[in-house]
């Protein structure tokens, strides 16, 4: 199951980049961009993790914070452009696991969501964001997809499809767990979905999509995108 992280950014352009991040890696994204909707979420329970800012337009970031100390021991990461030391001491004494300072990078946040779910007794591997064989390399944090070293368009529904086989590279993805990542919980069901768009990626990115090198079959269970 994936990881439901819970992220509070009132920043469009921010909230937008670290969500794509943050997908990217595997966890399951919701957004709240004020305090209200934020407190709304958190109230109607099944996140894992939170990243929360501080300025937010309905008000502080610090009002969910100590909010959620008294309901729970919910790893959050604090991330705010606030730099002041006494700042960054009083919310983590106030039950913040850990403060990011913007601007930051995607490497460091997901190392921190690391360390902050390893403190909890959850180990989270890095995920895996680079594929190359053969003619074909996939670059999940740039969002590159090259085939002889020339970039190739896929739609957003077939990059997120790649994507979710990239991060399983070598393993088998049953289509029921396909259908739920990339289209969603209430598609497992729908397995012509998965004919379609695994015919469109074989045509963009085999030479010969009859006999896919990449791109595998697992008669009767799923997909796997090769590795060796």
């Amino acid at each position: 199951m994936k990881l439901r992280v819970l992220l509070v950014e009132d920043d469009p352009h921010v909230r937008g980049f670290m969500q794509e991040a943050l997908s990217v890696e595997g966890f399951e994204v919701l957004t709240a961009a004020s305090l209200s909707e934020a407190q709304a979420m958190f109230r109607h329970g099944g996140v894992g993790l939170i990243l929360l800012d501080l300025g937010l337009p309905d008000g502080d970031g610090e009002v969910l914070l100590r909010e959620m100390r008294q309901q729970g021991n919910l790893p959050v990461i604090v991330v705010s452009a606030r730099d002041q030391e006494a700042q960054k001491i009083q919310l983590l004494d106030a039950g913040a696991d850990d403060f990011l300072t913007k601007p930051f990078s995607v490497g460091e946040l997901l190392a921190r969501i690391r360390v902050s779910l390893r403190h909890r007794g959850t180990a989270l591997l890095p995920a895996v964001t680079l594929h190359a064989l053969d003619d074909l390399r996939v670059d999940l944090q740039r969002h590159v997809v090259c085939l002889n070293d020339a970039p190739v368009h896929l739609t957003p529904t077939e990059y997120r499809l790649l994507a979710r086989l990239v991060r399983q590279a070598g393993r088998v993805v049953t289509h029921r767990q396909l259908l739920a990542d990339v289209w969603g919980a209430e598609f497992t069901e729908h397995t012509h979905y998965l004919r379609l768009y695994m015919a469109q990626l074989r045509a963009k990115l085999e030479r010969n999509p009859a006999e896919p090198r990449h791109l595998l079959t697992e008669a009767g269970v799923g997909y796997r995108l090769a590795d060796t």
